[in-house]
């Protein structure tokens, strides 16, 4: 039996002398020393009592070296379980008490606080810094060779855990062949090969960067500039050797705010990918009409990985997803019914391939609620396929509003209200209404020296949109509320502006 995905990227690293990671200090690591460290450190594993199945969770900065612990923990046969650098004491002890991890790997300044809570669930803690440093890696003196632990296709290989904007946060289960059968279809649809250069500057406690851009690069034989976050100036520079970025919607539109950007400057890219938000129409024409490149836009979850992209060679559509992957099956349903529904309706999508997860960590009965009988998976986003077979994202089932009966869908106003004069982009949400049920809110972020109104807004939608579907209440803010990957936090809105419509009326 072999280990099914480190087999994989060995394969493709077997030019040892290639470049793997070229970092901002000057350093390059090849791919002869990402099999070496990543021997070392899965030796180091076992050393400190990592058996096969047992969950390694880590909480560090960026750096190389972070990755490399990836890579030992498949080697080594663990679940890696990577956690968000911001998540709180409060928020790591309800992580490290649902997963009980053999081993935390935590960032020198937090490991003493993590190490009481890793020691009451049975764990012990390491530490590991930006620069890569830490008592993780202070003995690494173990041989460079490992005989790797044999793994299957359906052996775990992490578990990420959902954002938890509403309820408990559930542990995706991946196993080995999730991850690798996806990284191999992204590859043959975005054409990666030996000669790209990535620019990294994504997290690499998430999916998006951990998984679709560095999977993607080490089972291609590529190359990464391994930035430790995204800086505009440091990417625009990086643009002249590098042939793809990978990044979320922020990305986009912090670049077209530098005069920099030109189709000069991008002139050596092949590829743009955005993911893990809604990408703007407005930034998708921008950008193009600034660079002469458009926006590959691609639709994931936690649960699987990635599902769609738009094509690589064909129209890339403003709004839309593309089409699902090779593999890949998804169909669009009604919410209460589970009824397929036909083209351009808006229901649940489902999804169905090799990139689905296996199930939620110790939720049995949560993962037999959110798959069907025939073995589709209920994403909890809300969309519908269009005649041509695009598909659009139009919210998440838990955000459509329903006001006097009515159903309506956030995309599909927040679409009208981002394309009125003096908009720069919006968000809408339900909240309680004494007499629509939901009465309909916009919240909206104002373009650069715009003095657009609430009564504006209202007025630009009448004969846009029926009667029911538009705002009750219109609010600006400087900002939206974003998480890491830049998705807005509807949650946090609605807190925000729970009792606007609770008034005593006159």
């Amino acid at each position: 039996m072999t280990n099914h995905m480190f087999d994989a990227i060995a394969t493709a690293a077997n030019r040892r002398e290639a470049p793997f990671i070229f970092t901002p200090s000057g350093r390059v690591w090849t791919y002869g020393d990402l099999l070496d460290f990543s021997a070392r450190m899965a030796n180091r594993l076992v050393t400190l009592g990592v058996k096969p199945g047992d969950r390694v969770a880590v909480q560090v900065e960026k750096s190389p070296e972070a990755l490399m612990l990836y890579v030992a923990c498949l080697r080594a046969g663990a679940v890696y379980l990577p956690l968000n650098i911001d998540y709180t004491q409060a928020e790591l002890e309800y992580f490290i008490g649902d997963a009980e991890p053999a081993l935390v790997v935590a960032t020198p300044s937090a490991g003493a606080g993590i190490a009481s809570l890793a020691r009451q669930h049975g764990g012990r803690v390491e530490t590991l810094d930006e620069f890569g440093g830490g008592s993780l890696v202070a003995d690494l003196a173990a041989p460079a060779d490992f005989a790797d632990i044999p793994r299957g296709p359906d052996d775990l290989a992490a578990i990420l855990y959902t954002s938890g904007t509403t309820g408990r946060s559930k542990g995706a289960m991946l196993s080995h062949d999730n991850l690798l059968s996806n990284a191999k279809t992204l590859i043959s649809h975005w054409r990666f090969t030996a000669g790209d250069r990535l620019i990294h500057a994504l997290p690499i406690f998430h999916t998006h960067g951990l998984f679709v851009a560095s999977n993607v690069i080490m089972l291609s034989g590529a190359s990464m500039d391994f930035l430790p976050k995204f800086d505009p100036k440091a990417v625009l520079g990086l643009m002249e050797t590098a042939t793809c970025l990978m990044g979320v919607p922020t990305f986009y539109t912090r670049l077209l705010e530098s005069e920099a950007l030109s189709a000069e400057k991008t002139a050596n890219m092949r590829l743009f990918i955005s993911g893990s938000a809604p990408l703007l129409a407005e930034t998708h024409h921008a950008f193009a009409e600034r660079t002469g490149h458009a926006i590959l836009e691609r639709y994931g979850m936690t649960e699987t990985n990635m599902n769609t992209s738009n094509p690589y060679d064909g129209e890339r559509i403003a709004g839309t997803v593309g089409f699902p992957l090779s593999g890949v099956s998804i169909r669009i349903t009604d919410p209460e019914s589970g009824a397929v529904l036909g083209t351009g309706e808006i229901g649940m999508i489902e999804i169905k391939g090799p990139n689905v997860f296996k199930g939620y960590w110790r939720m049995p009965e949560k993962t037999a609620a959110e798959f069907r009988a025939d073995g589709y998976f209920i994403s909890g986003d809300l969309g519908k396929i269009d005649e041509r077979g695009y598909i659009h994202i139009v919210g998440r089932g838990k955000d459509l509003i329903i006001t006097g009966g009515y159903n309506v869908y956030p995309k599909e106003v927040e679409t009208e209200i981002d394309q009125i004069d003096g908009v720069k982009e919006s968000a809408v949400i339900g909240l309680p209404h004494p007499d629509f049920g939901e009465g309909v809110t916009a919240v909206v972020v104002r373009s650069p020296g715009s003095t657009i109104s609430a009564s504006d807004v209202l007025i630009a939608l009448q004969g846009r949109l029926a009667k029911y579907k538009q705002p009750k209440t219109v609010h600006f803010l400087p900002d939206l509320p974003r998480n890491t990957m830049g998705k807005v936090q509807k949650n946090v809105l609605r807190e925000t502006f729970n009792d606007i419509y609770k008034a005593p009326r006159a």
